[in-house]
């Protein structure tokens, strides 16, 4: 494995560090999700990722990653992260996304926008709400153009620092 990857696994010994291109290179081994889901956690770069595996393969195995990551730490904003990374790639190929089955993309401007203008209203930047949440500026302009898949704890957590007591999504 590329030495500039191994930051991802600090906690891991030398022969389990050893095993991880192979374990990289099999989405059926027994740890390809523990592993994948650590990696992607602290991985902020889809050329990163893309230089480990094959956008082919992360389109192959992002939904049975993704159900497992949700399983073992729901509360993740990387995996809304990577969700995007994944729908674009089926996009660029011409597959037809599927955004979300409950609320749809005018359910996610019109929250979006409600977020924005509360944000705004409190004289604050993007990057000032992302720090006070914990999150990063980049997902805070996701969230706010409506192109983002976020959790109700994601949601529920800007409300409250936007002190919003009610916001309309549909």
């Amino acid at each position: 494995m590329k030495k500039e990857y191994l930051k991802y696994f600090w906690n891991l010994n030398k022969k389990a560090l050893g095993e991880i291109e192979g374990i990289f290179k099999n989405p059926n081994h027994p740890k390809f999700n523990t592993r994948m889901a650590d990696f992607l956690s602290g991985c902020q770069s889809p050329k990163e990722l893309f230089s480990l595996v094959e956008k082919e393969k992360f389109i192959d195995f992002w939904p049975k990653l993704s159900k497992y990551w949700r399983k073992v730490s729901p509360e993740s904003t990387f995996i809304d992260w990577w969700q995007t990374v994944y729908e674009q790639l089926l996009e660029k190929k011409g597959v037809s996304v599927k955004k979300l089955s409950g609320m749809g993309s005018a359910g996610l401007l019109k929250v979006g926008k409600s977020l924005r203008e509360a944000r705004i209203e409190k004289g604050l930047s993007q990057k000032d709400l992302a720090l006070r949440v914990g999150m990063k500026q980049p997902d805070i302009s996701k969230i706010e153009e409506g192109k983002s898949n976020i959790t109700l704890l994601t949601l529920f957590t800007l409300c409250k620092v936007l002190e919003i007591k009610k916001i309309e999504c549909g």
